[in-house]
């Protein structure tokens, strides 16, 4: 299964943003990494440059890789709306992100492996594919042999009331995605009007 497995605080020091982690690393060296360090003068970067940096950031921020990133992209255009907003609803609709943001993992990689690993089910049936397409009143929860499982139970940090496009249930450990998320109400800092203006030339 392919997924970027290389050093995490690397490339938050590239977005200067804790987006693989808590960023407890970017306090020490907020620099973005290269052998000549912070006295390098670099010069400002080129239009697209930033497009390209901010498709990066997205991909690395969801866990996409490139074709599936541009696959989602396709779709998001066809879909009535503001592409950009399509976009990020698509990403957030995923089925592993939901478990991230469900509270039953500490990040999206973690999440990633509670799906593959046959623990999420969704509507009552075991889903393995972490880029599922939820809609609106699917049912996700944690497989039921699993539910007394310590070494899955224990990952569980609970839903953040902000997300008010996710219901959980704590007694019947069961999450409902009640409708794709508003662009103001997603937390990630990513400018998706220019990833649109990069795929559009």
């Amino acid at each position: 299964m392919a997924r970027y497995t290389g050093p995490k605080t690397r490339i938050c020091r590239i977005f200067g943003e804790p987006i693989l982690g808590n960023g407890k690393y970017l306090s020490k060296n907020s620099n973005p990494p290269g052998q000549h360090g912070p006295s390098k003068k670099r010069k400002a970067p080129g239009e697209y440059a930033l497009q390209l940096k901010e498709k990066q950031k997205a991909k690395y921020t969801y866990g996409v890789l490139e074709k599936q990133f541009r696959k989602t992209f396709d779709e998001a255009a066809r879909i009535k709306g503001v592409t950009g907003e399509n976009l990020i609803k698509l990403l957030e609709a995923r089925l592993d992100n939901t478990v991230y943001r469900l509270g039953l993992a500490a990040s999206r990689p973690g999440a990633r492996q509670l799906v593959s690993h046959k623990h999420v089910t969704v509507n009552g049936e075991v889903v393995n594919i972490p880029s599922f397409q939820l809609k609106p009143g699917d049912i996700v929860g944690i497989k039921e042999k699993d539910q007394a499982n310590a070494s899955i139970t224990s990952q569980f940090r609970g839903k953040n009331a902000k997300f008010s496009w996710l219901d959980w249930n704590e007694g019947d450990m069961k999450g409902t995605f009640v409708a794709y998320p508003e662009r103001e109400s997603v937390p990630e800092n990513i400018k998706e009007q220019l990833i649109v203006e990069l795929y559009s030339k």
